[in-house]
């Protein structure tokens, strides 16, 4: 790992506890109606999950460009190469490397589904990126879901699929993986201890509550991931600014999901 890619990752993990606590607002075309939902306004959407102290936020490239600048030094930017529909009909990495540097961004995700028919695809776009990321020491951080064809593409989280989820991050090359949390400590603690690269947990699967993804990103931490990335579970459950705030608490100062909602404000 050269100097570059170093300097990169320290911004993303600069905070002293050592976690990371990202907001995630790169949904695209994946994420359905776009006039529905906690991204149906994605500049307020922004605002908000801005407002709540996130150390980076990843974001489509089109999307940062047009509203980035205003949050230029607040937080690490991270540009979202991966743009896929759960049933394939859309499949393009829509950045480079190259581009996250043009747009001073601190690191490149790409987000792939695995299992089914065009695995094969979606793992050539990571080890396709991670050597062209060499070049630019340009970090990348993979986003891996697992998915269930024989249930119409669902993204699952056992612990056999999030575990072939990470070997498949750490074998291509990035420096970052994010994947979702199994549910059950011992194997993820097993999978996170066998892994020689950060992991991070997704902020799905969605949950009911805002203290279950809570409970399940406090359980994850114990079990070794270096922090979070959270999208559904931040501007999914009312109160953006709020749950970003308890994220912080759990994340960075270890408190317990119940006193991180009451200090946040809920």
């Amino acid at each position: 790992m050269g100097l570059g890619t170093k300097v990169r990752l320290s911004r993303l993990f600069s905070h002293p506890s050592g976690h990371l606590f990202g907001g995630a607002v790169d949904h695209f075309v994946g994420y359905g109606n776009v006039r529905e939902g906690g991204l149906a306004d994605l500049p307020g959407a922004l605002a908000r999950v801005m407002a709540g102290g996130p150390d980076y936020i990843s974001i489509q490239p089109g999307a940062a460009r047009h509203l980035w600048p205003a949050y230029a030094g607040k937080a690490a930017l991270v540009i979202q190469a991966g743009c896929f529909t759960p049933d394939d009909r859309i499949r393009q990495l829509i950045a480079t490397p190259e581009d996250a540097v043009r747009y001073g961004a601190d690191a490149l995700a790409v987000a792939i589904p695995v299992r089914g028919d065009t695995e094969g695809h979606y793992i050539r776009w990571l080890t396709d990126t991670v050597n062209a990321a060499a070049r630019f020491e340009m970090p990348v951080v993979a986003h891996v879901y697992p998915r269930d064809y024989a249930n119409g593409g669902k993204i699952v989280f056992t612990p056999d699929e999030i575990a072939y989820a990470v070997r498949i991050g750490f074998e291509t090359g990035v420096d970052v993986i994010k994947v979702g949390y199994t549910g059950d400590f011992d194997s993820f603690q097993e999978t996170v201890a066998t892994c020689p690269v950060p992991i991070v947990i997704a902020g799905g699967p969605k949950t009911d509550t805002l203290l279950g993804a809570l409970t399940q990103t406090s359980e994850a931490l114990r079990a070794g991931a270096k922090g979070a990335v959270v999208g559904r579970n931040l501007w999914g459950h009312g109160d953006t600014t709020m749950a970003a705030r308890a994220f912080k608490f759990v994340i960075h100062d270890g408190m317990a999901p119940e006193k991180a909602l009451a200090a946040a404000g809920a």
